[in-house]
């Protein structure tokens, strides 16, 4: 029965100074913790639960069905499956970490840690996520293919220090600008002629892109508690809802590199490009 024990939750004055930093969110903080009551706190609720569990259900559900529908055997696709499959778990690994360890007792140290853990995980989802769709975008221009390839590894690289050293969710959001702006590109080509890639997939990744940007704008507004504070403590807060929008916009980036690879298969260059 113990390891259902809840310790007695705090409110927002009385909680650890670094993690008040959203001043609508009232009650329902764990106290310090060791790394086993850290462990314990998955199973009574305090205002980490709902983060928790947004990322936690979707991480198992992309581990164990996502390699159902991945044709790992697919000729020549054998890297794109492997870093697809990477990327779509990476974000969810971080992020369950992040909050489930917060309030570790190493205080400011470890949750300083923690923190760009779960920004280096989104940042992996940026970046692995993106490289299959600059390598089917350019497929028939393999020149052009690898020059961009190493332009977005580049700009991944600057985001990846950007958000691991943004002391604000508005720095964060910002490190991702240059590659979605890189992305978009990318869709462009695809839409006007030049770039390849199945007709059905634009959609989907455009998608994507929409509910993640959302998923952070949300975020940073704090919507809907700040209307309400102390009424959205435990559940349906905005960074919650940015969980599930961010989990929503991987399942359209699956549904996308399943339509690209699909395209993939029968798809021949014109030999002149190369």
């Amino acid at each position: 029965m113990a390891l259902f024990n809840r310790p007695r939750l705090l409110d927002f004055k009385n909680s650890p100074p670094h993690l008040q930093f959203n001043r609508y969110v009232l009650s329902g903080y764990r106290p310090v913790s060791t790394f086993q009551e850290c462990l314990r706190s998955l199973f009574y609720v305090h205002n980490e639960s709902g983060n928790i569990y947004t990322h936690g259900i979707p991480f198992v559900c992309f581990l164990l069905l996502m390699p159902l529908s991945i044709p790992w055997s697919q000729k020549d696709a054998g890297w794109i499956c492997v870093v697809h499959y990477m990327a779509c778990l990476s974000p969810t690994v971080g992020s369950v970490l992040y909050h489930l360890f917060m309030n570790h007792k190493g205080g400011p140290a470890i949750y300083d840690i923690l923190l760009s853990l779960d920004m280096f995980g989104v940042c992996l989802v940026n970046t692995l996520g993106a490289l299959p769709i600059v390598h089917i975008t350019l497929l028939c221009f393999p020149v052009y293919r690898c020059a961009a390839t190493a332009a977005y590894l580049s700009l991944s690289g600057y985001g990846i220090y950007s958000a691991v050293t943004a002391r604000s969710n508005v720095r964060r959001l910002r490190a991702f600008a240059w590659q979605a702006l890189f992305r978009f590109f990318l869709f462009l080509l695809r839409w006007l002629g030049p770039g390849a890639g199945s007709p059905a997939s634009l959609r989907l990744y455009l998608t994507m892109d929409f509910l993640a940007l959302l998923g952070g704008l949300v975020n940073i507004s704090r919507i809907p508690e700040r209307f309400r504070p102390g009424r959205f403590d435990y559940w349906l807060n905005s960074h919650q809802i940015m969980h599930m929008l961010v989990a929503l916009a991987i399942v359209y980036l699956h549904w996308g590199m399943l339509e690209d690879l699909r395209w993939l298969q029968s798809f021949r260059c014109d030999p002149s490009n190369h």
